[in-house]
């Protein structure tokens, strides 16, 4: 029997990167990614030794502790069939630019690249892998959907999460313009230049209110806080939520408030 025809023949082992900002704020998400993964006959489980993806260190440029983290990560996580991450800018990372970390390593290369091949984006997952097409969740809501830039640009995720949304018992979807451009966050951007980090994110709640949707959905947690810190400032009454919430059906919890004054 190959190990694909292993993998079929019983519920494939899933470890789920909960990320950081999901752990310290929004563990709701955690635990909505857990229930979709489980619904999708996934059998999940959660290392306790996981900590950071490494993505902060690596987009300063600090590449040794980058891969010291990296290196703890593989070692978490490489026993399971798949690694899910309900975060694009994380599952790229993991994906992407660890392997790169370890070009002409010959104790590592072939490790890092092996790890890199069973990541993926929680949605993509989902529906590229698992080939769930319908949660059965339900929500009376308009809601509108940000694209962040990691996942649509670096791991291809525009449709899967639409298709996913399509299926939602009450939503409607209104797109907003320019869905598809960066909302501002770029994790360590926003602290580096946040006049210019500002001036993206005034645009994008702009066409966020204009959509005239009543709830905003987005993938990654860094992303949904900063414009819901903007939305916040600005007195708009769009809530903000991340799509694993709502995809299963668990949206009792507060939306998310972002931060800042």
């Amino acid at each position: 029997m190959t190990s694909s025809e292993n993998m079929a023949a019983r519920q494939p082992r899933v470890g789920l990167f909960a990320t950081c900002l999901v752990d310290l704020f929004r563990p709701s998400v955690g635990f909505a990614s857990a229930k979709l993964l489980q619904d999708a006959g996934c059998e999940v489980h959660v290392p306790v030794a996981q900590t950071c993806c490494g993505q902060p260190a690596y987009n300063t440029g600090d590449r040794a502790d980058t891969r010291e983290i990296a290196e703890q990560v593989i070692e978490a996580f490489e026993g399971f069939d798949f690694v899910v991450a309900p975060s694009g800018s994380c599952a790229s990372m993991l994906k992407k630019h660890y392997p790169g970390l370890f070009a002409g390593d010959a104790a590592w290369e072939e490790r890092a690249e092996r790890f890199s091949q069973k990541c993926h984006e929680l949605i993509s997952f989902l529906t590229d892998v698992m080939m769930v097409r319908d949660t059965g969740a339900s929500l009376d809501a308009k809601i509108t959907y940000h694209d962040s830039c990691s996942g649509l640009r670096e791991l291809g995720i525009k449709e899967q999460p639409r298709k996913l949304l399509a299926k939602v018992s009450g939503l409607e979807l209104q797109e907003m313009k320019d869905s598809d451009v960066c909302c501002g966050f770029g994790g360590t951007f926003c602290i580096k230049y946040s006049d210019i980090s500002n001036a993206i994110v005034t645009k994008k709640v702009g066409n966020i209110d204009a959509s005239g949707a009543d709830m905003l959905l987005a993938g990654d947690v860094g992303c949904l806080m900063n414009m819901a810190g903007k939305l916040k400032r600005q007195g708009s009454s769009v809530e903000v939520r991340h799509i694993a919430e709502v995809l299963a059906g668990m949206t009792s919890q507060p939306p998310i408030a972002g931060s800042g004054k």
